[in-house]
């Protein structure tokens, strides 16, 4: 076991390693060879001298080689501050996880649990009674909210709260230990919007494997033997069956985090996903890059945890 875990954390080195070459490459090679994704107005850029544009490029660091501008960033994220904001005065960007990243882990956090909560027992049913009306009820509700873009369905959502419920959107965010309520009210909208997509995968991929896992030998062998139903899925059923959810849940991490910044810009939720935006539009690119390794950093951590908890249910994997 612990062969197989330094094997899985070495293997996070070089992905880690990968992932900030192509973040910084990709914000260097921006029109403007780099300058341009740090001046927010291109009349601006167009009208400034030479010996202006190079005051900027030294004033941001943009004069130095690349891998002395690489070294500084990584540098700066290693030593927790993860670099500076130039839209913000110079303000470590450590703190702008800090204040918006709990919002944003709330969110990510109860989504995954809800789905799973919903997505589970919905895939249980249906593999469990096949072609019945709840089959094709659950499948018809799964495939729906697959189709619906989670923007829109956030939309949606907000427009009915507002006809109904007078909702107003979050001016700040508020941590859920200065006020539970207000805390609550911002996370729910965004919460149940990603929950909903990741329920309707997770329930598609639980009915696909229960209903091929049910018919293994092995399980018709146990019902034989006169063990209840519940018994023979609990012990020999999801052991085996929820592997590939375990690892479709994985994947749909990305599509989350991804789909997070659409859905805080649609709530309006002071997270980091709208912070990504509104960088953007400021062109505070160290924000940006920043925000993204983060990004990329939790999905690689989370995939790791996800090859352990593989390993813990099919010991077959720790022997490969």
């Amino acid at each position: 076991m612990k062969g197989y875990i330094a094997r899985r954390f070495l293997l996070m080195i070089p992905t880690l390693f990968g992932l900030t070459v192509l973040i910084f490459g990709a914000m260097r090679v921006l029109p403007g060879g780099g300058f341009g994704a740090f001046v927010v107005d291109d009349m601006v850029s167009q009208q400034l001298t030479d010996v202006q544009i190079q005051a900027i490029k030294r004033e941001l660091g943009l004069d130095r080689p690349l891998h002395v501008q690489y070294y500084t960033w990584i540098r700066d994220v290693f030593d927790g501050s993860f670099g500076y904001s130039q839209s913000r005065a110079g303000e470590p960007i450590r703190d702008l996880i800090l204040s918006r990243g709990i919002i944003s882990a709330e969110i990510g956090i109860l989504a995954v649990l809800l789905s799973w909560v919903i997505g589970l027992p919905v895939g249980m049913l249906s593999a469990i009674k096949p072609n019945s009306i709840w089959d094709k009820l659950a499948s018809t509700t799964t495939v729906l909210f697959l189709a619906l873009p989670n923007f829109w369905l956030g939309l949606l959502i907000i427009l009915c709260w507002v006809v109904f419920w007078g909702y107003h959107p979050p001016v700040v965010g508020v941590n859920p230990w200065v006020d539970p309520v207000a805390n609550f009210k911002i996370i729910i909208g965004p919460t149940l919007v990603m929950a909903t997509s990741m329920a309707a995968v997770i329930a598609r991929m639980a009915r696909s494997s229960l209903f091929e896992v049910l018919r293994q030998d092995y399980v018709k062998t146990a019902k034989s033997k006169g063990l209840a139903e519940r018994v023979v899925i609990a012990r020999h059923v999801l052991p085996n069956a929820l592997m590939p959810v375990l690892t479709i849940s994985g994947v749909m991490l990305g599509f989350v985090m991804g789909g997070s910044v659409a859905v805080e810009v649609a709530f309006t939720t002071p997270g980091l996903g709208r912070s990504i935006v509104q960088a953007t539009i400021e062109r505070d690119m160290n924000v940006v890059q920043s925000l993204v390794l983060l990004y990329g950093m939790i999905f690689i951590l989370v995939n790791f945890i996800i090859d352990l908890l593989y390993s813990v249910l099919d010991p077959r994997v720790r022997m490969s």
